[in-house]
């Protein structure tokens, strides 16, 4: 029964993961009322939406780019997130808030949200190579419900049209704030709140073995072999490669480790 259980997950993820390449491979016409339909706002002023969608690879020069745009809605996303928690939560510290808000504006969570609402369609660029990296993002997260941590590649692009969006909303809105929070706050669903936000596999391990007076070494192999081993009271316990991203190799190693760990756990309980 057991064996039958995890044959038919392995089809379902299989199904899933199949669902989500078709879908991350479909194009779409650049249409503004679509894309206004999506996010759930009628600008005024349609070539800000215009701009926030456009790479700028697809504009020469960055003059007609989203970038600005970007830097702009980088910046309120912060300040919402650290309004709505100062209010939402006062039994968290500075520290505490800090970390939420981080989990909830950085590049995989916004990410997701651009693949989740189809906003990374109505990119316009010269870069084939973001294609692949949203094909492999795509299939990546299937994995990972929530959020990865870290473990999985992410294309910044995605992030980018998300705060750019952000940019555009907030100029189109005479710079309202609560605009801005009214518009986003369902499409950045689901938010990660402090139940279910969890640790970076390197802060997690480095924490675990100074909690357990244990000595903890990362070996950089990347340059050799794309590769990090992690070395803890001298024995090897972690290891993971990963070509594209060395970030996403370190992280990797910690998660290893923190995996086989239980085993220097013992070890020490038992002497």
């Amino acid at each position: 029964m057991i064996c039958e259980a995890l044959a038919a997950m392995e089809i379902e993820a299989k199904e899933v993961r199949e669902k989500l390449r078709e879908e991350g491979e479909k194009e779409t016409e650049f249409d503004l009322n679509e894309l206004e339909e999506v996010l759930g706002y009628n600008f005024k002023n349609r070539s800000l939406l215009e701009k926030a969608f456009t790479h700028a690879s697809f504009a020469p020069g960055n003059c007609d780019s989203y970038d600005r745009l970007e830097y702009l809605g980088d910046a309120i996303l912060n300040l919402l997130f650290s309004r709505e928690h100062y209010f939402l939560y006062p039994e968290l510290s500075s520290g505490q808030l800090t970390r939420l808000r981080a989990s909830n504006v950085d590049t995989e969570k916004l990410a997701r949200v651009a693949l989740n609402h189809g906003l990374h369609k109505y990119l316009r660029h010269n870069k084939p190579l973001f294609k692949d990296q949203i094909r492999n993002f795509t299939l990546d997260i299937s994995d990972y419900p929530l959020h990865s941590n870290g473990l999985i590649d992410v294309p910044k692009v995605l992030a980018d049209i998300v705060e750019s969006a952000i940019g555009a909303v907030f100029i189109d809105s005479n710079s309202s704030l609560d605009t801005v929070w009214t518009v986003f706050k369902g499409l950045l669903e689901p938010l990660i709140s402090p139940e279910t936000m969890k640790r970076h596999p390197v802060t997690e391990l480095y924490e675990m073995c100074q909690k357990n007076n244990l000595k903890v070494k990362f070996v950089d192999l990347w340059a050799k072999n794309n590769a990090f081993d992690v070395f803890i009271e001298g024995q090897l316990v972690g290891t993971a490669s990963y070509g594209l991203k060395k970030e996403v190799a370190h992280n990797r190693a910690a998660k290893n480790a923190l995996d086989n760990i239980g085993k220097i756990l013992s070890e020490k309980e038992s002497s």
